[in-house]
């Protein structure tokens, strides 16, 4: 794996924003250089224009929004996040705390991707994510790879991630953010993870989540990205190609830029890094974009409109690599004009005619005629046993049957 280097001074991916590990690389880096402003950061936030953000921003940038991120914990002193982290929960209460290398790396590389705002002079300096005006909500249900703790939290705390879904939902997020995902060999459906999924859509919480980095290892099944209703995000790079890391699988909705992603870090340096984490952050704040805008949209109409407004759409309108293609907050919010909000969950409605039939006519209480019928077919039932049990003990002859 590359060493990282300051995004001021490198052009080249250097942070592995891996999947199933979480990690950003526990390798130290010097301080970004003082030139980090809007030509040495903004120029190379190319995502942003890929996804059009300045032209969003002239219907909303996010305010109103909540965005749960669940990953590693979030640095809420960084300045390009001061003021947009709200008071979260750490579900694992163990490894590295604030001030360790090894502590919200990754989490705030990605709350920076959704609702960085930058700092300095006219906010010229640092980063800005897809919705700087969104709020982010952190969840702490994992450690970075180099915490000393994270062996024994992957022992003893393997049901955070389904407990930090529905303490997010619960506690005022409009957008789970899911950075993460298990596609190792073990990997498999977990029920309290689905069943956490499906209890946050059904109170209107839209979830993202990467769709996996095992694009080179056979693409396997990444969870939570495979859970229903969940939109599953692949990465491509500048030119809208499929990452070669980016898994191919059945479950990809659409992509986003996730090659050479300028992210900030808890170090107060800039690094560059890869990954269908950086793509599911990037489609976690175009969602609260479209949910700024259109606050009544259910989380099956966002996912929809994601998909029937992609851009440069695969042949077909859709492939297992980029999904329905790259997501176009833009246009998302533009056809939501359009809409009528929906309930989360359906309600149920009577119908309006009986639908299976009035159903069988309703037994009558047997009568003295039938109690008669009924002993004589006793009766003649045990004459027929009596009958069968003398022809039973007759001598076989041989040859016979």
């Amino acid at each position: 794996m590359n060493r990282p280097r300051p995004a001021g001074r490198t052009r080249h991916p250097a942070v592995a924003l891996l999947l199933a590990a979480l990690l950003l690389t526990a390798a130290a880096a010097p301080p970004a250089a003082a030139a980090d402003t809007v030509d040495a950061i903004r120029d190379r936030q190319w995502g942003l224009l890929a996804l059009r953000a300045e032209e969003a921003w002239g219907t909303t940038q996010g305010d109103g929004v909540t965005v749960a991120v669940l990953d590693t914990g979030v640095d809420d002193t960084h300045p390009d996040l001061a003021g947009q982290v709200l008071g979260g929960a750490d579900l694992i209460g163990m490894g590295a705390g604030r001030g360790d290398r090894a502590w919200a790396r990754h989490g705030t590389a990605m709350a920076g991707i959704i609702a960085g705002h930058g700092h300095g002079a006219n906010r010229s300096q640092g980063v800005l994510g897809i919705a700087p005006q969104a709020k982010i909500l952190p969840v702490r249900v994992i450690l970075e790879e180099g915490d000393p703790g994270r062996a024994k939290a992957r022992e003893s705390k393997g049901g955070a991630l389904a407990e930090g879904i529905r303490w997010a939902a619960d506690h005022g997020a409009d957008v789970i953010s899911m950075s993460l995902g298990d596609d190792s060999e073990s990997a498999h459906h977990e029920a309290a993870e689905d069943e956490a999924v499906q209890y946050a859509l059904a109170k209107g919480v839209v979830v993202v989540a990467s769709a996996g980095n095992s694009g080179k290892q056979g693409d396997p099944v990444s969870y939570p990205a495979a859970y229903p209703g969940v939109i599953a995000v692949a990465a491509v790079d500048r030119r809208g190609r499929k990452a070669a890391f980016s898994t191919r699988n059945w479950y990809a909705t659409v992509s986003a830029p996730g090659v050479d992603v300028v992210i900030a870090d808890p170090d107060r340096s800039y690094y560059e890094g890869w990954g269908t984490s950086a793509a599911a952050a990037f489609v976690s704040g175009s969602v609260a974009l479209v949910k700024a805008a259109h606050p009544g949209l259910s989380p099956a109409q966002v996912k929809k409109l994601l998909e029937d407004t992609a851009s440069d759409t695969p042949p077909g309108g859709r492939d297992d690599s980029r999904g329905h293609g790259m997501a176009d907050p833009v246009a998302a919010i533009q056809a939501a004009e359009g809409l009528r909000p929906e309930r989360p969950v359906p309600s149920p409605v009577a119908a309006g005619r009986p639908y299976f039939g009035p159903g069988p006519e309703p037994a009558r209480a047997p009568g003295r005629g039938d109690r008669f019928a009924a002993v004589g077919a006793a009766a003649a039932g045990v004459a027929l046993l009596a009958l069968a049990l003398v022809l039973a003990r007759r001598p076989r002859r041989p040859g016979s049957g």
